[in-house]
């Protein structure tokens, strides 16, 4: 008996010029979501990001007891759906400290994001060849984790900790537990490409999702690793102002406009936009 994902219709496809191979999407995937095309990862593999914005650009409240991106999408299950996808397609998942530390539970992977689809993306994984569960990676320079959180202890994910030296004996100190991987960088800051080198070290990730925050997103578009960018855009204003700094898609670097983007899909679903773009970057073109 198939089971029925409860009230979510499908998504609009209102545009749609992405190239690449066809996804071989289960059956209930495919008539969610539509067609998905992506460019398979060659000799330079492949990055994408996910994430969800509101109307005037805010993608976390930083407010006493929010986590993110459910805040800003109100938890809409469309985009939820969409989460899971990505993760489903991709070998490995970043994520930096901050948003470790703003849902201290949560494991990076599809059946967390979506749950009701959760056979459908395992069998997805399946047809795609990949592991049971993509890597789950935190980056962080200070180290300063609880040893306790969900993702260090859980036996359904792979962790690994990508942190500079100091970093490191923090975490040693803190009782990190002996089945999380740690890679220690020199120096006081990580850059991007040392977190990919560190991944592709230790496990077969041909494709990486990038969830966040934007402190993590800054290196990755400074180095212009970032090739496909998912957006969604949750019809809400947040507003900032001196007592609520609430960040945009990046923080930490300033661009001159030399980082712009190809609008590859467009699809709607409630009053949510889901968008999808190629970018295009130059290294010279942030200013930290």
């Amino acid at each position: 008996m198939v089971c029925k994902v409860t009230e979510l219709t499908p998504f609009e496809l209102l545009r749609d010029d992405a190239v690449g191979s066809p996804v071989p999407l289960p059956e209930r995937l495919a008539a969610l979501y539509g067609g998905l095309r992506l460019n398979q990862p060659g000799p330079s593999k492949r990055i994408i990001s996910n994430f969800v914005s509101t109307i005037d650009g805010v993608v976390a409240l930083n407010d006493d007891g929010t986590s993110g991106g459910g805040e800003i999408s109100g938890f809409n299950r469309h985009d939820r759906a969409l989460m899971g996808l990505l993760r489903s397609v991709s070998d490995a998942i970043v994520v930096g400290a901050g948003t470790l530390r703003a849902a201290p539970q949560h494991l990076w992977n599809a059946a967390r994001a979506f749950p009701e689809l959760k056979d459908d993306y395992r069998e997805l994984r399946h047809r795609l060849g990949k592991a049971d569960e993509p890597l789950n990676v935190i980056v962080t320079a200070s180290g300063n984790l609880d040893p306790g959180y969900s993702v260090f202890n859980s036996d359904l994910v792979q962790t690994l900790v990508v942190t500079t030296r100091d970093g490191a004996r923090e975490l040693t100190r803190r009782g990190l537990p002996p089945r999380v991987m740690v890679d220690a960088a020199g120096g006081e800051h990580l850059s991007a490409r040392h977190v990919v080198r560190a991944i592709r070290c230790r496990a077969h990730a041909p494709m990486i999702l990038v969830e966040g925050g934007p402190l993590l997103m800054a290196p990755f578009l400074r180095e212009a690793l970032i090739d496909e960018l998912f957006l969604t855009i949750a019809p809400w204003i947040a507003g900032r102002d001196e007592e609520a700094r609430r960040p945009g898609l990046v923080s930490g670097a300033r661009f001159d406009l030399e980082t712009f983007a190809t609008l590859l899909s467009v699809r709607a679903a409630t009053d949510h936009l889901f968008l999808r773009y190629a970018l295009h970057t130059k290294d010279a073109g942030a200013v930290v």
